[in-house]
Parts: structure tokens; C-alpha cells; sequence
């Protein structure tokens, strides 16, 4: 009788070692030194839960937490406070996928939440509309490249900030290769060698021509910093191209849009 769970039954078994020349499965593992195949793993006895909760704790204290210390790590990691709400909402399954629901009346909680996340999208950023569902904000920058590549016709480069987080620039890297688009700036490692902003300097370095649809920032920068970009946005729209901000939303409660 075959197990519930496994699908190879004894038989099946028999029939492979036949195959291969072996007489059992202990055949296979002939070439493994005992003291590795049988090694003894030196564990400590067994805990209670309490036990375990007070062990785990103690060794997760001698780690450096943003609670007690002051965060400058950048890359997106910074201190901000998450409501308890946040994760009993994402505890339901209808947020673990970006997917949208195509069937609106039996997904009216779920176009409801949308709904109020693009309205307050909207009041944080100043814009008459915000999408929704995308994958994160590597994907959005990805999408936003090839929103402008295809809203500003016969133009066919991207510009992207070296500040710009790398993995958002190989997301980007990702989904406009094999399309014929110039993407000026991918190639450059950021560095804080660089005197004053960013993408000021870099917008200089690469001037903007009629091939360039977009140029690509980021706020608050991979380094944590946030950059005066008023001057980038008029000279980029002044060229014609699309200024594409990834912005930490939680910054637009302070900062301008």
C-alpha cells in the first residue's frame, strides 16, 4: 500500500536502484564519510515556550534596533511608525497579490480600499490621479519610464539619477531591455564624492536632448538625502521630457510635492 502523502511506493523504489545498479538507497551515499552523513549536532535540551520567548529575546536584544538608536542607513530604511491596523489589513488575502479585481461585486472591500489609498496618493502628491496594484516601487519606476517613453512620441532615451537605488535601476534595466531605449546613467555607481546634489550635478554632466523622454530621480535619495529638485523638474520639462519622481510617501507629510 502506497502512503498517503508520498507517491513513490516501495516497488517504484525497487525498480529505480535496479536501474542505477544499486541494492539500496544506502548505496547512494557510500562515498559520505560517517562522521558527516550521522554528524552529532550538539543542541542544547529542550525548552518550554516561555523558555524560548525569553532566549529568542535576549539574543535578538544584542542587535542595534531603531528603537534605541538613531538610523542614517538610507536604501529605504528608515524610522517611521506602522499603525497596528496596517497589519491586521495585510493579514487578509486580498493584499498579499497586486492583482486586480475583476469581479466588482464580489470585490467591493477591495475597490473600496483602492480607491481610498489613490484619493490619499492624490492629496500627498498634489496629482489629479494615482495609479494603483503596482508590484513596489521598483516596478513603478519601471512603469513610469515606459509611461513617458510612450507619452512623448520619436523619443527614446531615459536619464536616470545615480542616486537612484540600484535595485530600482536594474528593475528598470529589466523591463526596457530588448526595446531600443537609451538608458544614460544605469552604468554609473553612486557616490557621495560628489559635491552638492545628486542629480543636480548629474543632470549638468548629461544634458537633456530632443531624445530624451524621461529622467528619473529619487526622494529621499538611496543615501537618505533629500534634494533640492525644483531646479531639475524646470529644466527637464523645459526639454520636453517627463521629471519622474520615486518619493517615499511618508516624506510628502513634510516636504513639497
Amino acid at each position: 500500500m502506497s502512503h498517503p502523502y508520498l507517491p513513490t511506493t516501495d516497488a517504484d523504489r525497487a525498480r529505480m536502484l535496479a536501474a542505477i545498479g544499486a541494492r539500496s538507497v544506502g548505496d547512494l551515499f557510500g562515498d559520505v564519510p560517517p562522521q558527516a552523513l550521522y554528524p552529532d549536532i550538539k543542541l542544547p535540551p529542550p525548552l518550554s515556550e516561555m523558555e524560548i520567548k525569553a532566549e529568542l529575546a535576549a539574543l535578538a536584544e544584542k542587535n542595534a534596533n531603531l528603537n534605541d538608536y538613531t538610523c542614517f542607513l538610507g536604501a529605504g530604511a528608515y524610522r517611521h511608525y506602522v499603525p497596528s491596523v496596517v497589519n491586521t489589513v495585510l493579514s487578509r488575502g486580498e493584499f498579499y497579490t497586486a492583482y486586480t479585481p475583476y469581479q466588482p461585486e464580489i470585490s467591493q472591500g477591495t475597490l473600496q480600499a483602492i480607491f481610498e489609498y489613490q484619493s490619499m496618493i492624490c492629496q500627498l502628491t498634489g496629482m489629479e490621479v494615482a495609479n494603483a496594484s503596482h508590484y513596489d516601487g521598483a516596478t513603478s519606476v519601471a512603469e513610469a519610464a515606459i509611461m513617458a517613453l510612450n507619452s512623448v512620441p520619436n523619443r527614446h532615451k531615459i536619464i536616470v539619477s545615480p542616486a537612484v537605488h540600484p535595485e530600482y535601476r536594474a528593475t528598470l534595466r529589466t523591463y526596457l531591455q530588448g526595446r531600443g531605449i537609451e538608458v544614460v546613467g544605469d552604468e554609473q555607481v553612486a557616490s557621495r564624492q560628489v559635491a552638492g546634489d545628486l542629480s543636480t550635478s548629474y543632470l549638468s554632466t548629461y544634458a537633456l536632448d530632443d531624445k530624451t523622454a524621461g529622467f528619473i530621480v529619487q526622494s529621499p535619495n538611496f543615501f537618505g538625502e533629500i534634494e533640492d529638485l525644483s531646479g531639475v523638474a524646470a529644466a527637464v520639462h523645459a526639454a520636453g521630457a517627463l521629471f519622474i519622481v520615486s518619493a517615499d510617501p511618508i516624506s510628502l507629510g513634510l516636504f513639497k510635492a
